[in-house]
């Protein structure tokens, strides 16, 4: 995928687009929630070792790596050293950015938590999160996965890496997606997300850390077509 074009760009992620729409318009969501919850709610909820293996600790790591990033930009270690100033701040930023719209779209979601449906011991009743402005009787904010965005976020960060260090990019997408999709279904165990919410996570960092870099590239292309005056006349 490293030597993907922007077009082929945009159109895996309208792919990836079109695999989580089919995902929700499949229903499948309460069938697995149902296997981790029961009438009198989810038994896994309030484990600890799971809060800790699944949550707590995976959202430290997480803010922690993503500090080292940033401060990476100025004094870069290992094949971040590959990458200009530019990409450097492009790969903290895309981090950054993808739990930012996460969390702000978390914010004002009106679609609650499994653990919150009737059918678990809650009071909502269950409304599909493309269903806007349909309240479902509970408290709402719980569209996207939060949690799972510690990991699906640095998913941005291929983009940054993948022209000047190709291996590490796909390892980096590899170890992103796997950790989040981990984080996701730990999330679900305990009854805190629906997988949909797992995979819409992934597509909204994905499309992040896209937008990012597409707006990256236009600036270094800006900026070389205002040095290219000034180098042509040094060497006139």
């Amino acid at each position: 995928m490293t030597r993907l074009t922007t077009s082929r760009l945009l159109g895996v992620t309208l792919l990836f687009l079109t695999v989580v729409l089919l995902w929700d318009l499949s229903n499948f969501d309460l069938p697995l929630a149902r296997l981790a919850g029961t009438a009198g709610g989810f038994p896994w909820r309030d484990n600890r070792v799971l809060l800790l293996v699944m949550h707590e600790g995976p959202r430290l790591l997480s803010w922690l790596l993503l500090f080292a990033l940033f401060a990476m930009v100025r004094w870069p270690l290992g094949f971040l050293r590959r990458l200009d100033l530019w990409g450097r701040l492009q790969l903290a930023v895309s981090v950054l950015a993808g739990v930012v719209v996460v969390s702000l779209i978390k914010n004002i979601s009106d679609t609650s938590c499994p653990w919150d449906l009737v059918e678990f011991g809650g009071m909502a009743r269950h409304v599909s999160h493309l269903a806007w402005g349909v309240v479902d009787g509970g408290p709402g904010r719980c569209f996207p996965a939060g949690h799972a965005s510690a990991a699906f976020a640095y998913l941005g960060g291929w983009f940054a890496l993948r022209g000047a260090a190709p291996a590490a990019a796909q390892r980096w997408l590899v170890v992103a997606g796997v950790v989040g999709l981990l984080l996701g279904l730990g999330q679900q165990w305990r009854g805190a997300h629906y997988m949909s919410h797992t995979l819409w996570t992934a597509w909204i960092c994905w499309t992040v850390g896209l937008a990012i870099d597409l707006c990256v590239q236009a600036l270094r292309r800006r900026r070389a077509a205002l040095l290219a005056p000034s180098r042509t006349a040094l060497n006139a």
